[in-house]
């Protein structure tokens, strides 16, 4: 009423009060009563705003690109970027006089543009498309260190990238030569697998032929001491038998010496009794017969004397006529014969 009012404002924005082009106040949400005719206020948001961008671009390698991503600032210093820029606000709606608001946004994306392109320059086309924070990083210190971002009283608070694309063609293109990438990669894969199983079955194999072999020079070696132990054995049933045989020969050359000494000896006995005998018959033969029949007949018994002799007289029957014999002398005899 009458040109008098009453403003407050919230916090996030910073607020310049001009009273007939002379500033009497300022700071964060102020709020205060005025005097619309004489009175001018400048607002400044002081929260932080992102900007989004997207710009096409070239590679090192002429292939087109597509960045896209924002941009996150606040402006720090209120004083340095209301001299650079418009942020005066109608008295009555609050709404700014001018789109200096918007241009603060579109001044900072096209700087960040002007560093997306020195990002980007050097980069052949598949380096740009995994590269999103590099790029990112580079417009970040690109910004900071520029002189019209501190002018403008602005703290770049992040620089982030969503993507960095090819056009659909040259995607398509990389799409297939990744698909055909990833395909040898499979199949190199595959035949590493299989080189790799082929050499665990050699590796193997070679394991049991080893295994195998050393077996066979085991059963070799337990072969051969056999065979040894045989030769051995046989070695000493052989010395065996030849000290046995040694023994036999030896005792046969004994049990001959003792049957040569034998015979030796039964030779000598023979001899003497030959000499016995020789000497015996010589004194026989110096014997008259006569004595010598008495001599023979001196331990006979009665029958065989009298057998004798019937003998002689059988020997001379033809001399004898007529033989008497007792029945005392016949009884006699028949009781010698019973006998």
């Amino acid at each position: 009423m009458f040109g008098f009012r009453y403003v407050k404002f919230d916090p996030g924005f910073y607020v310049f009060r001009y009273k007939k082009g002379k500033l009497i106040s300022q700071g964060e949400g102020l709020s205060f009563n005025y005097y619309s005719p004489n009175t001018s206020i400048v607002v400044v948001p002081t929260n932080s705003i992102d900007v989004p961008f997207m710009v096409s671009e070239t590679t090192v390698d002429f292939q087109e690109i597509t960045v896209q991503g924002q941009v996150t600032y606040r402006i720090s210093d209120p004083s340095k970027t209301t001299k650079m820029l418009n942020y005066s606000v109608n008295n009555y709606n609050y709404s700014y006089v001018s789109d200096d608001s918007q241009k603060l946004g579109e001044r900072i994306v096209n700087l960040a543009l002007v560093a997306i392109k020195d990002a980007v320059k050097n980069l052949n086309l598949k380096e740009a498309i995994v590269s999103s924070g590099t790029v990112a990083q580079r417009i970040r210190k690109s910004l900071l260190e520029n002189e019209m971002i501190k002018s403008l009283g602005v703290e770049i608070l992040d620089v982030s990238i969503a993507a960095i694309r090819p056009n659909p063609e040259t995607a398509k293109a990389l799409e297939a030569e990744t698909r055909e990438q990833i395909l040898k990669e499979s199949d190199e894969a595959i035949f590493q697998r299989r080189n790799y199983a082929i050499e665990r079955e050699r590796v193997i194999r070679e394991s049991e032929l080893n295994t195998e072999l050393a077996v066979e020079k085991k059963n070799q070696e337990i072969q051969e001491k056999r065979m040894e132990s045989q030769r051995l054995l046989m070695q000493k049933q052989l010395e065996m038998q030849e000290e046995q045989l040694a023994f036999q020969i030896h005792q046969e050359e004994k049990n001959k010496t003792l049957v040569e000494l034998q015979s030796q000896n039964k030779k000598i006995e023979a001899e003497a009794k030959i000499y016995e005998l020789k000497a015996a018959m010589k004194i026989y033969e110096e014997m008259n017969p006569e004595i010598l029949k008495a001599l023979a007949n001196a331990n006979l018994d009665a029958g065989r004397l009298m057998a004798m002799a019937f003998q002689g007289i059988a020997d001379k029957a033809d001399k004898i006529g007529n033989l008497n014999i007792s029945p005392d002398l016949l009884q006699s005899m028949m009781k010698h014969h019973e006998e």
